[in-house]
C-alpha cells in the first residue's frame, strides 16, 4: 500500500491508452504513468492505493470505469470537459497535461470540473436500446433521402407518404433505376422491421418505470420522450426547484450580460442532445394542427403570434422547456396531466408547473 494520504489522481482516458498523473497531499507529482484502458491494468493499478480522489471526463468509457474505481473503494469526480476551457481550448493540449489539469482541478475546487453523474449500469443498458431505435431511424432519412434525391434528378417524383411505409413505393420507382434504388428499399423495409421490434422492447421497458404512464398522459409524449426523460433524469429530486431541469437540458438561453448590454441569445444546448431533440418535437406536436386545446399550447401559439423570423422556432423551444419542467412536475407528484389546471389547484402549484 502507498505510504501517501489524501492523494489526488488525474486520468486522462484514451481509446487504448490512459495517461495517469498522481499527485500527493502537497500538490507534488508523485508518478506519472500510461496505462491500457481494460479493465484488468486499471484494476492492477489503482488495487495498490487504499483510497484515491480520481478525477476523469465524460467518454465512452467513463461509465464502466467510474464503476470500477468506486468499487476499488476510491471517490471519484466524473468532469464535464466541455465546461473546462483549460481542457477543452487549451493551447498546448496533451495526455500529459490533461491528466495533470485534471488532478489539480480536482484537489483545488472540484466545481471548476462540473462534475456530471452517470447513470447505473442497467439505466445505460436501457437506454442503450433507445438510442439504437435512434441510430436506425436516422440511417432511414438517410436512405429514404437518397432514394428521393436519385428519382427527383431522372426527372420523376415519388409521392408523399409515411416513413414506414416509404418501401411500398419500390414498384413507382422508373425501371432504368431499379438497380441502384431496389438494395435501398429493401434495407429501408429491414429497418422498418428493427424499428417496430425495438418500439416494442421500449414498451416492456416503460413497464420497468411505472411515472412513464403518468408522463404519456400529455399529448405528444409517447414512451420513447417519457422513457428517456427518465434515464436522462434519473431522480426528480436533484432539482430543487422544477423550472430548473430546463437549464439542465439546455433550453434557456445563453448569457452575455455586460454593464448595459444584455444581448437576447440562443439557447445554450447543454445536457443531453437526444432527450432535447424529443421534447422539441413533442412541442411541434403540441402547437401542430393535431394538438388539442391545452393552457401549454395557448402559451406556445401566443409566443408563435409575435411574428418574426424566428418566432416558430422561439415557441417550440419554450414549450419544449415548459414540457420538461411539467414532466419533472409530474414526476414528483404522480399526477395525471390536465390541460387547463382547476382552481382547487393553488397558485404555486401552476407556478411550479409551468414556470
Amino acid at each position: 500500500m502507498t505510504e501517501y494520504n489524501k492523494m489526488t489522481v488525474g486520468l486522462d482516458i484514451g481509446d487504448r491508452l490512459s495517461e495517469i498523473c498522481l499527485l500527493d497531499d502537497q500538490g507534488e507529482v508523485v508518478e506519472r504513468k500510461r496505462i491500457s484502458t481494460t479493465q484488468h491494468s486499471i484494476t492492477k493499478y489503482f488495487s495498490s492505493f487504499d483510497s484515491l480522489i480520481v478525477a476523469i471526463e465524460v467518454s465512452f468509457h467513463s461509465p464502466w470505469i467510474s464503476r470500477l474505481l468506486k468499487e476499488l473503494g476510491h471517490e471519484v469526480i466524473i468532469a464535464n470537459s466541455r465546461k473546462v476551457a483549460l481542457i477543452s481550448k487549451s493551447n498546448h493540449k496533451s495526455d500529459e497535461r490533461d491528466a495533470e489539469l485534471l488532478a489539480r482541478l480536482a484537489r483545488s475546487d472540484r466545481k471548476l470540473l462540473y462534475p456530471v453523474e452517470h447513470r447505473s449500469e442497467e439505466c445505460q443498458q436501457d437506454m442503450a436500446v433507445v438510442g439504437s431505435r435512434d441510430a436506425l431511424i436516422r440511417a432511414r432519412t438517410l436512405l429514404v433521402n437518397r432514394v428521393r434525391g436519385v428519382v427527383k434528378s431522372s426527372g420523376s417524383r415519388l409521392k408523399s407518404t409515411a416513413t414506414s411505409r416509404f418501401h411500398k413505393l419500390a414498384d413507382d420507382v422508373p425501371e432504368e433505376l431499379q438497380p441502384a434504388i431496389d438494395p435501398l428499399m429493401k434495407t429501408i423495409e429491414e429497418l422498418n422491421n428493427r424499428i417496430k421490434e425495438l418500439d416494442k422492447t421500449i414498451e416492456e421497458l416503460c413497464s420497468k418505470y411505472p411515472v412513464t404512464t403518468v408522463m404519456r398522459s400529455i399529448p405528444g409524449v409517447g414512451p420513447v420522450t417519457a422513457l428517456v426523460f427518465v434515464l436522462a433524469i434519473m431522480d426528480p429530486n436533484r432539482f430543487s426547484k422544477n423550472r430548473n431541469v430546463g437549464a439542465y437540458l439546455g433550453l434557456v438561453p445563453r448569457k452575455h450580460q455586460s454593464s448595459n448590454e444584455d444581448p437576447e441569445l440562443r439557447i445554450t444546448r447543454a445536457g443531453n442532445t437526444y432527450l432535447r431533440r424529443l421534447l422539441v418535437n413533442a412541442a411541434h406536436y403540441v402547437l401542430g394542427p393535431f394538438g388539442p386545446d391545452s393552457a401549454l399550447r395557448s402559451f406556445g401559439l401566443a409566443i408563435a403570434a409575435r411574428g418574426g423570423k424566428r418566432a416558430k422556432k422561439r415557441a417550440a423551444v419554450a414549450v419544449a422547456r415548459k414540457l420538461s419542467v411539467l414532466l419533472n412536475a409530474l414526476w414528483k407528484s404522480g399526477e395525471f396531466y390536465e390541460p387547463f389546471p382547476s382552481e382547487q389547484i393553488t397558485t404555486q402549484k401552476v407556478q411550479e408547473r409551468f414556470a
